[in-house]
């Protein structure tokens, strides 16, 4: 009984092209590795991204869990044609981004969280991921949409991405938007980079072990620093655990 009835719950996935694994060199000199992940290499990262659900800056929470739930879920054999792509800098976890294909010329994109910020990791590992579905899975348009204005600036302005907003992303509900194969053939000299293959040392060493990230972003010391204004909108939470915990107080 518990066999056929886990026929039932489990999606049927699709056949899907491996992407080929690519690196760069930074300007730190540390060598980058961005390369598809096995489902049983999930259970590795996800204790490194567990303590960004505490992290409100940039909404790293709600990016987070979001993200971390549609990995157990492909883990678990319960999400569709789903891919996940991890970012190494010299073994260390840098970025994850993950997506699935909806149907052979439609891609999803899911989510790209950085956990190593300023060296635009988060972008790179985002063209990576346009890069595959684009160039290897042959799609013509990838559904999009950002949860906080960092990502708003890098896809919806960088890439330029057409407006899909009859369409509601799987994120939601909320209006997509669409990165289309002329989008990114624009795009392709100024924002995608790295070279194939990668040397069998670098990559031997990304595929060793996933190490912890070094420096991961954190909660700030003082809660209004998650807002980059503080006239944004989204501060008025933050804004008000400040003043239970202080009191309130006048800001010229």
């Amino acid at each position: 009984m518990a066999v056929d009835l886990e026929k039932i719950l489990r999606p049927v996935d699709h056949p899907l092209k491996p992407f080929e694994a690519k690196y760069m060199t930074l300007a730190s000199g540390e060598h980058m590795v961005i390369r598809q992940i096995d489902r049983d290499e999930i259970p590795d990262i996800l204790p490194y991204l567990e303590p960004l659900l505490h992290v409100e800056r940039d909404y790293y929470d709600v990016v987070c869990a979001r993200i971390y739930s549609e990995l157990l879920a492909h883990y678990r054999c319960r999400a569709q044609d789903e891919y996940v792509l991890a970012v190494q800098i010299d073994g260390e976890l840098a970025a994850v981004v993950n997506g699935r294909q909806v149907s052979p010329d439609l891609g999803m994109s899911l989510h790209t969280i950085a956990l190593r910020r300023g060296l635009r990791v988060g972008a790179h590992a985002f063209a990576a991921k346009m890069e595959y579905h684009i160039d290897i899975l042959g799609h013509q348009e990838v559904l999009i949409v950002a949860e906080s204005p960092i990502g708003f600036r890098r896809w919806m302005i960088e890439y330029q991405l057409e407006k899909r907003f009859e369409t509601a992303h799987e994120l939601g509900g909320v209006p997509s938007w669409a990165l289309t194969k002329d989008l990114f053939d624009r795009a392709r000299s100024t924002l995608v980079v790295g070279r194939r293959p990668v040397p069998p040392e670098i990559l031997a060493k990304a595929e060793a072990k996933i190490l912890p990230p070094s420096d991961p972003p954190t909660p700030p010391a003082d809660l209004l620093a998650a807002t980059r204004s503080m006239y944004d909108p989204t501060a008025t939470a933050l804004i008000a655990q400040r003043n239970a915990l202080g009191g309130e107080t006048d800001h010229a």
